[in-house]
Parts: C-alpha cells; sequence; structure tokens
C-alpha cells in the first residue's frame, strides 16, 4: 500500500520496474531502453518519445492535451475543484500536506485535467491524467471532474476523450475514493446512453481502480507501447498466484493480443488515430 496516495497495490512495479520507466536510478531524461540522454527540449520536441529506440517516456497532463489538442482549443473546466480531508488522514504526514505538495510541484488542483478542446477541428472534451500528483490516483475530485466531463460530453452528443495514468484510488479518502469507481461507471454509461462517445488511451502505468473503472469502458480503447494496464501490477500478481508470469504481463501488446485494448498506437500517430476515430463518430467540426 502506498503512502503517496492509493489503495491499490499495483503500484508496486513502479518501484520494482526494470525498465526505469519513472526516472528511477538516473537522470529522469536518460532513456532505460538505450541508456540515450536528451535535452527538455529535444524531448519535447520528439513528444518524449525515444528517437533511438522508441521508448516512450512519461507525459505530464498539460503537455499531453498540448500533444493531442489543436493550438489554443483548450478550455479548462472545473479546475477549481479541491479535495477535502473529511477523514482527518494522517500516515506519515497530514493528507493536507501531500495535497498542497503536489499542487505546488504539479501546478495542478488534482490528478487529472479536463476541459473542451478540438482536434484536428474535431470539437471534443478531454480528460487527461497526471501521474506527478500522488501517483495518478483518483480521489473524490478527479471521479467527480471526469464524471462532469462525460456530463457535458453527453449533453453536446459528442466525444470525451480520457487519457489514463494512474495507481488506481486514492488511499487518503477511503471508501470516498472507492465510490468513484461506480460513479465513473454510472457517468460513461449515462454518457453513452446519450449518444456520446468515450475514447480511452492507456497511459503507462493504468493500473488498479482506474483500470478497474472507466479506463477500460472506452467505446474504442486505444494504448501507448510498453504501457502496462493490469489491476495489479506482476509481483502483486506472482506473489498471490505463486506462478512465474510472462515477461509482458500486462503491458499494452499482451493486452492487445487478448482482446483487452482495440489498438496499440505510438505516441507521434495518436493525434491522427483520435481525429480519424473522431471523424467516424460524427464529431462537429
Amino acid at each position: 500500500m502506498s503512502t503517496t496516495g492509493n489503495i491499490d497495490v499495483s503500484i508496486e512495479h513502479k518501484k520494482s520496474d526494470p525498465s526505469g520507466r519513472d526516472g528511477s536510478g538516473g537522470h529522469p531524461n536518460t532513456c532505460p531502453g538505450c541508456g540515450s540522454h536528451y535535452r527538455d527540449d529535444e524531448l519535447v520536441e520528439q513528444l518524449r518519445v525515444c528517437p533511438q529506440c522508441g521508448h516512450h517516456f512519461p507525459v505530464r497532463a498539460r503537455e499531453r492535451i498540448e500533444q493531442l489538442a489543436d493550438p489554443d482549443t483548450f478550455d479548462e473546466e472545473d479546475g477549481d475543484l479541491r479535495s477535502a480531508d473529511p477523514l482527518e488522514f494522517f500516515d506519515l504526514r497530514p493528507y493536507v500536506e501531500r495535497l498542497a505538495e503536489a499542487e505546488l510541484g504539479t501546478g495542478l488542483g488534482d490528478a487529472i485535467l479536463t476541459g473542451r478542446a478540438a482536434v484536428e477541428g474535431h470539437s471534443c472534451r478531454i480528460a487527461a491524467m497526471d501521474f506527478a500528483f500522488m501517483g495518478g490516483s483518483m480521489g473524490s475530485v478527479v471521479g467527480e471532474r471526469f464524471a462532469r466531463a462525460c456530463e457535458r460530453a453527453a449533453e453536446d452528443g459528442g466525444a470525451l476523450i480520457s487519457v489514463s495514468a494512474s495507481g488506481g484510488a486514492r488511499m487518503q479518502e477511503g471508501i470516498l475514493a472507492l465510490m468513484q469507481l461506480p460513479k465513473t461507471v454510472a457517468a460513461v454509461g449515462d454518457l453513452q446512453d446519450g449518444g456520446g462517445v468515450l475514447i480511452s488511451v492507456l497511459a503507462h502505468p493504468t493500473t488498479g481502480g482506474v483500470t478497474a473503472s472507466f479506463a477500460s469502458l472506452g467505446d474504442v480503447i486505444l494504448a501507448e507501447p510498453g504501457a502496462l494496464t493490469s489491476f495489479a501490477g506482476p509481483r502483486v500478481v506472482a506473489q498471490t498466484t505463486r506462478e512465474k508470469l510472462p515477461d509482458d504481463f500486462g503491458l499494452a501488446e499482451s493486452n492487445f493480443r487478448f482482446g483487452h485494448v482495440d489498438a496499440v498506437v505510438q505516441r507521434n500517430d495518436l493525434r491522427t488515430t483520435l481525429a480519424r476515430l473522431l471523424r467516424l463518430f460524427g464529431a462537429e467540426r
């Protein structure tokens, strides 16, 4: 169980992931796949994908939206919502301190950024999660912002693009965090019943309660190469089942083979793929 805000045990892979995706064990701009080192501006130009080996570095929520949305079209919604501390939770530090630290460190009010945007001229809404905010954990504000994005997309009869990167439900909010699972599932159901569409993009990592709720309910589910997309991490599953797991357990490519995702899409192809899907689903221009 992580004190950074995760009820699910799935975040354990982050500490033991031999690929070093989180940048641990070296400079965050050093590729764990081939060892190449880049300046930050070089990585931004390459959409944070290593041009030598294709490793996909993590992407923050605002940068993700800049990659996907047409320039100057993103209009943030519900940015004023903030998590409360009804449980007065304290582990090694008070929850309110962790929230303040995360907001100062990321510039975000919580682990998801939502708003209206356009992708190659097609109107839509985007909900992008940020793993840097307490491990992308889903608390009451994440669930509320996502539900409101679904409601607005349903009112428009349009599309919602969600980009997930999360360790699961937020430990410090207890049952309030767990209740975001049925809440977001119901919101997706209402969106789809209202003629709207959810296009779900799974980034590394998408685990725990987010995988068990809205991230797996898209009308189309895409994943980035090498992304871990499973409820629990491989170490926990191996310890629980006492079996040796395949090397690609829970990775996007494995989930594609088993039909859990519809396509594995390179990051530099993601924007055009989303635009094509928006056209197919009849999104407005």
